[in-house]
C-alpha cells in the first residue's frame, strides 16, 4: 500500500511538473491569444471599476499586461525606458497612459474643452497629439481610469480601440468636406467604418492591431502607403461617364520591418468602399498563421512572408464579397509636397479659411486647449481637427478674421508659419512615459529644431524630420527625410543618448523606406551631423533638385561621410529587441 501510494504520488509530482512546463513554455502569442479567447476587455469594464475601488495592487497581470489596450490604455514606464528593466522591455510605473480616438481628426470645442479639463485633473497636464489623430495622456492612476472614461462619454468620445488587437482609430484628412481640392469628402466613409469596425466585439480578437486610412485629399495627408487597409479617392470615366471611387491598398506598415501598402489592381465604386475595407479585417481576422508570433503578426506579413500577392489579395477580397471589381489605372499618385495643411488657406466654402497650427511634438497643456477651443469659438463654429503630424487645425473661419487669430495662436506658443524644421519634427513618446524606448524624444527633438534653426537659417526646403525613440519606428523614421532612432553609446567613458540615422524615406511621389546608411552620433552631435548632410545637399544639388531627388541619386557612403565630416566604415543598425509596441499613434 505504502508502495502504491509514493508510486501515485511520484505519478502527480510528474504530473504537475508537466502542466508547470507548459505553463513555462507558452509563448508571448500563445498566452495572448489564450488571454483573448477568455475575455473580451469591452465587456468586462466592471472589474476595472473594482480595480478603483480597491487600489492599484489590485489589478490582475493579464488586465495590466494585455486587456488594458482595448480600452486605449497602457501601462506607463518608470522614466527610464527598456534599459531600466529586461528583455527589451522597461520597468512599469503605478500610472498609466490613455489614448482618446478621434475618428477622421473631428473635434468640436466642447470635447477640446473638455479634454482640458480631464488633463488638468487627472493627468498631470500633459496631452499629446500623436501620428494618428488621437490625443493621448500620461499619469492616470488606477483610481482614475473610471472617471476619465465616463467623462469621455459625456462629451461622445472614447479611448476604445485606440490600442489592442483591434481597429484601431480611423484616420482621415483633417480637411475633409472643407477642401477645394478633395476629390471627394470621405469623411462619412472614414465614420461608418469607425462606427462599424471599431469597437464592434466581431473584431476584437484580431491577430494584431489594424490602422485604416480614407481620404479624398489629392495629397494623400493620411499616408495610406503605411496603413493596413487604406483608400484613397480617385475618378475613372466609364461609358464616357466621369465616375468617383477608390483605390484600395493593403498590407503597409512600419515598425521593425516596414512595408510599404500594397495597391489592389480594381475601381472601387462608393457604394462597395465600406465592404471592401470589412472584407480585408475578415480576412486578416481569418490567418491562423499570423497568430504564431507577436513579432510577425501584422496583415503586411501575409505579402512579407506567407506568399501573398495584390492578385490574391484582391481576388480573396472579391470572394468575400461576391462581387468583381473592375480593373483601374490609379491615375496620378500624390505629388512631393507638403502634407500637413499647415498656414492660413482657403475654403471651399465662399469667404472661409482654416488654419493649420504646428504643434511641436504634438504637446499641449490644458491652458492651450482650452484657448484653441475658445478661438473656434470666437473665430469659427466651434470645430477643429487633429492632423497625423501632431498638429491642430481650427476651421470655417471667416477670411478677414484668419490674420488676428493667427497672431493668437502664435501667442499660445505654437506656429502658424512655421520653420521647415519646425514644421516637419515628429517624435514619439520617448523614454519619458514608455517602457520600450532607449531615449528621451521630446526633449531632444525641440532642442534639436532650435539648433537646426540657428544653423540653417537659409534652408527653406521641405524636411520631414523624424524622431524616434528604439528601432520600432513610432516615431515614423521609416518614411522620414531624416530619421534618428534613439540606442545608447559610449562617448568620454559615459553611456549617452544616441540616434543612428536613416536617410531618404518618403511617401507620394517619392515614396520608399529610408535607408540604413551605416551612421550614428551621440544626441548632443547630432545638429552638427544634419548641418553637414543639408550644406552638402545646398553645395551639390542639380538645378530644381529637391531633398528627396538627392537622397535618392547619392550614395550610403556619401551621406554619412557628409554626416561624419569625413569617410568613416558603416556600423550596424541595433537589432530589434523582438518586442513591437502597438505605437503611438
Amino acid at each position: 500500500m505504502g508502495i502504491f501510494l509514493l508510486a501515485v504520488g511520484l505519478e502527480i509530482a510528474l504530473s504537475e511538473s508537466a502542466v508547470a512546463d507548459a505553463v513555462v513554455k507558452e509563448t508571448k502569442a500563445q498566452k495572448v491569444e489564450r488571454l483573448k479567447v477568455e475575455k473580451n476587455p469591452w465587456n468586462a469594464w466592471e472589474e476595472v471599476r473594482q480595480f478603483a475601488r480597491e487600489g492599484r495592487e489590485s489589478v490582475l497581470p493579464e488586465w495590466a499586461g494585455t486587456y488594458f489596450k482595448w480600452w486605449g490604455i497602457y501601462t506607463q514606464g518608470d522614466g527610464v525606458g527598456a534599459t531600466g528593466g529586461k528583455g527589451g522591455e522597461g520597468k512599469a510605473s503605478e500610472y498609466f497612459m490613455m489614448r482618446i480616438a478621434l475618428p477622421n481628426g473631428l473635434l468640436t470645442s466642447v470635447q477640446l474643452h473638455g479634454i482640458a479639463d480631464i488633463t488638468a485633473k487627472y493627468a498631470r497636464g500633459i496631452a499629446d497629439l500623436t501620428t494618428r489623430q488621437n490625443i493621448q495622456l500620461h499619469w492616470l492612476t488606477i483610481e482614475a481610469l473610471p472617471e476619465v472614461v465616463d467623462a469621455l462619454t459625456k462629451i461622445g468620445l472614447s479611448p476604445k480601440g485606440a490600442c489592442g488587437d483591434v481597429v484601431r482609430n480611423v484616420t482621415g484628412c483633417p480637411l475633409a468636406g472643407l477642401d477645394g481640392h478633395e476629390v471627394v469628402d470621405a469623411s462619412p466613409l472614414a465614420l461608418e467604418i469607425a462606427h462599424g469596425l471599431t469597437a464592434n466585439p466581431e473584431f476584437y480578437n484580431l491577430p494584431r492591431k489594424f490602422k485604416i486610412s480614407v481620404t479624398g485629399c489629392p495629397i494623400w495627408c493620411t499616408y495610406p502607403e503605411i496603413n493596413d487597409v487604406a483608400l484613397t479617392a480617385l475618378r475613372r470615366v466609364k461609358d464616357g461617364v466621369e465616375e468617383v471611387g477608390y483605390s484600395l491598398r493593403v498590407g503597409g506598415g512600419l515598425s521593425t520591418e516596414p512595408h510599404l501598402a500594397v495597391r489592389l489592381n480594381a475601381f472601387v465604386p462608393q457604394d462597395k468602399a465600406y465592404a471592401a475595407v470589412k472584407a480585408v479585417c475578415e480576412i486578416f481576422r481569418e490567418q491562423d498563421a499570423l497568430r504564431e508570433s507577436r513579432t510577425h503578426a501584422r496583415i503586411k506579413y501575409l505579402f512579407m512572408r506567407h506568399g501573398w500577392t495584390a492578385e490574391s489579395m484582391l481576388a480573396a477580397v472579391e470572394e468575400k464579397l461576391g462581387f468583381r471589381f473592375d480593373p483601374c489605372e490609379e491615375g496620378p499618385v500624390a505629388e512631393d509636397v507638403y502634407r500637413d495643411h499647415v498656414g492660413v488657406h482657403r475654403q471651399r466654402q465662399e469667404g472661409l479659411s482654416y488654419v493649420g497650427a504646428t504643434v511641436l511634438n504634438g504637446r499641449l497643456n490644458p491652458e492651450q486647449m482650452h484657448a484653441l477651443a475658445a478661438l473656434s469659438e470666437e473665430y469659427g463654429d466651434g470645430h477643429l481637427r487633429a492632423t497625423i503630424g501632431q498638429n491642430i487645425v481650427l476651421v470655417n473661419l471667416p477670411n478677414a478674421k484668419t490674420q488676428e487669430l493667427g497672431r493668437e495662436i502664435v501667442a499660445l506658443g505654437l506656429q502658424v508659419e512655421p520653420t521647415v524644421f519646425y514644421r516637419g519634427a515628429v517624435a514619439c513618446t520617448g523614454t519619458e512615459f514608455c517602457k520600450l524606448a532607449i531615449t528621451e524624444t521630446k526633449g531632444f527633438t525641440k532642442w534639436l529644431v532650435g539648433e537646426l534653426e540657428e544653423r540653417l537659417p537659409e534652408f527653406t526646403e521641405q524636411l520631414r524630420l523624424h524622431v524616434t525613440g528604439c528601432t520600432n519606428s513610432c516615431g515614423q523614421s521609416w518614411i522620414a527625410d531624416i530619421g534618428l532612432e534613439g540606442k545608447k553609446l559610449k562617448k568620454d567613458g559615459r553611456t549617452v543618448d544616441a540616434f543612428y540615422f536613416c536617410v531618404g524615406g518618403a511617401v507620394g511621389e517619392y515614396a520608399g523606406i529610408a535607408r540604413t546608411i551605416g551612421y550614428r552620433a551621440a544626441a548632443e552631435d547630432c545638429p552638427e551631423a544634419i548641418e553637414r548632410l543639408l550644406r552638402g545637399y545646398l553645395a551639390q544639388r542639380e538645378e530644381g533638385e529637391n531633398l528627396r531627388a538627392y537622397f535618392r541619386r547619392t550614395s550610403d557612403d556619401e551621406l554619412r561621410a557628409q554626416l561624419a565630416g569625413a569617410v568613416i566604415a558603416a556600423v550596424e543598425r541595433d537589432p530589434s529587441p523582438g518586442r513591437v509596441p502597438a505605437s503611438v499613434g
